[in-house]
């Protein structure tokens, strides 16, 4: 609308990228990828009938809520209101015609639906070929965003660039005239520490813990060893974590939390993702072959088991808290294994425990919001909201668990031999009891983060907790006169 007059040349809007920060092609392999992986061995017989058939059966074959889609709100404001205005609005898009009716129909605005049908692949050239013979040379306002709508610049009236680079709406402004523009996300330092989550590599010190029980801080090569580990399970579990949220993509964007990160926001291609994973875990076998031992077998083990996760185990009641559990204590394990090292009974078993009520402490806070969200069913997990005091029970049973493990080392030979005041060591219950307490009642307040290792080293009784379990450690080490 210019001038305060009603605009009749239709508006015609791109999808992908565009009125969503996404991709559907990539989005829809995914579902498949997730849902039926089977179905993605049957892409090299679709691809010879041509681009439109490989998106149709995809699209056929991938469930998604248009709801949930990481649609530019800037745009779509703005599109509402050239609607309201009386323009008409086109939905013109290289995805499949039914991917297209299922936003148009979600979204309510547009008077039609332009889309690939399983014949044509509706995008560059023939996509302006079809917009030009249905609405005529400068006929039309393009709304688009990457170098393949220059040939459908070249014909429109104007151009609404969206989600692209400078240059491209100078390409644009060389063709037709620009009218508005609308930046996309920025992609700086710390979007790309989110996608890694760096934050999270603090589980990776885990590995050290073997070393720390046995006493054999003066051991350099199982240091050199254990750094090197260090880096190998961080880029693995980075590779891992990028794979869980693009096949997590919808469950994500329906958390209240979740949905800002940055692949579910569409901050960051869907496709760089997958390069990206990709080469993290080429990366991280690389070190793990030279870190020795057995500590290969076990990285394996790890990356095998959170597929397994995120494919089908975070689904399972009850068996997603247990595999979390597993994927924390895998990693005490692989480091006594890079460490050379023994492992002993009673580690392991205050891991489990203690693991399984930090597990359970995730699964409690995430009902948590999801019930004060006003739902009644976890989205992509197998519990209901209603579940919640009984996760909280198993889990606080868990940490008291870990608690009484703690109690029985401490009156074992083992004790004896390596500490030299082991009554000390008796300062360890009473805090451990406090620090597992205070995290199911932040838990239980409301205030625990989606990941408890993540909130703990954020929260100043967790932090003086360590501090005062650490102090016990030494003193009991050390020895100390009464």
């Amino acid at each position: 609308m210019l001038g305060g007059t009603l605009d009749t040349l239709p508006l015609v809007v791109d999808l992908d990228g565009t009125l969503v920060r996404t991709d559907m092609l990539h989005e829809t392999s995914l579902r498949v990828l997730r849902d039926t992986p089977w179905d993605l061995w049957r892409i090299p017989v679709w691809l010879p009938q041509g681009k439109a058939v490989v998106k149709q059966n995809l699209a056929t074959r991938a469930r998604f809520d248009p709801q949930h889609l990481p649609y530019h709100e800037p745009l779509l404001a703005w599109l509402r209101e050239q609607k309201a205005a009386g323009r008409k609005l086109v939905l013109c898009t290289a995805s499949d015609m039914a991917v297209a009716q299922s936003v148009a129909g979600h979204l309510g605005i547009f008077d039609e639906v332009m889309a690939s049908d399983g014949s044509q692949n509706l995008g560059g050239k023939v996509k302006a070929a079809s917009l030009v013979e249905r609405y005529g040379d400068r006929g039309f306002d393009y709304v688009g965003n990457s170098t393949a709508d220059i040939p459908v610049w070249r014909h429109s009236r104007r151009a609404i660039v969206v989600n692209a680079p400078a240059a491209l709406a100078v390409k644009a402004g060389g063709l037709c005239e620009v009218e508005k523009v609308f930046p996309g996300l920025p992609m700086g330092l710390r979007v790309w520490g989110r996608v890694l989550r760096v934050h999270q590599w603090l589980k990776n010190l885990l590995l050290f813990m073997p070393l720390l029980a046995a006493h054999e801080l003066g051991n350099s090569g199982a240091w050199m060893a254990l750094v090197l580990a260090f880096v190998s399970f961080s880029l693995c579990a980075s590779s891992v974590y990028i794979f869980n949220d693009l096949l997590d993509l919808e469950s994500d964007r329906a958390h209240p939390r979740k949905k800002a990160r940055p692949f579910a926001a569409g901050a960051v291609p869907v496709w760089k993702g997958l390069v990206l994973s990709v080469a993290l875990l080429a990366a991280s076998y690389g070190l793990a072959t030279r870190v020795g031992g057995n500590f290969l077998p076990w990285l394996s083990f790890y990356f095998v088991l959170t597929c397994a996760y995120s494919w089908i185990l975070k689904r399972l009641m009850l068996v997603d808290c247990l595999a979390l559990a597993m994927l924390y204590t895998v990693r005490v394990v692989a480091g006594a294994a890079a460490a050379g090292l023994s492992l002993s009974f009673w580690l392991l078993a205050f891991s489990v425990f203690l693991f399984l009520s930090l597990s359970f402490v995730k699964r409690y806070a995430e009902l948590e919001v999801q019930l004060h969200s006003g739902k009644r069913k976890a989205h992509g997990r197998g519990y209901y909201t209603t579940d919640a005091p009984l996760v909280q029970t198993l889990g606080i049973t868990a940490g008291y668990g870990a608690v009484l493990v703690l109690a029985l080392y401490l009156n074992s030979d083992a004790v004896l031999r390596l500490y030299g005041t082991p009554e000390i060591m008796w300062g360890a219950v009473p805090v451990l009891l406090f620090w597992v307490s205070w995290m199911w009642m932040q838990a239980h307040r409301g205030k625990m983060h989606d990941d408890p290792l993540v909130f703990a080293v954020k929260d100043k009784a967790s932090l003086a907790a360590g501090v005062a379990f650490a102090l016990v450690l030494a003193l009991g080490s050390l020895g100390w006169n009464w």
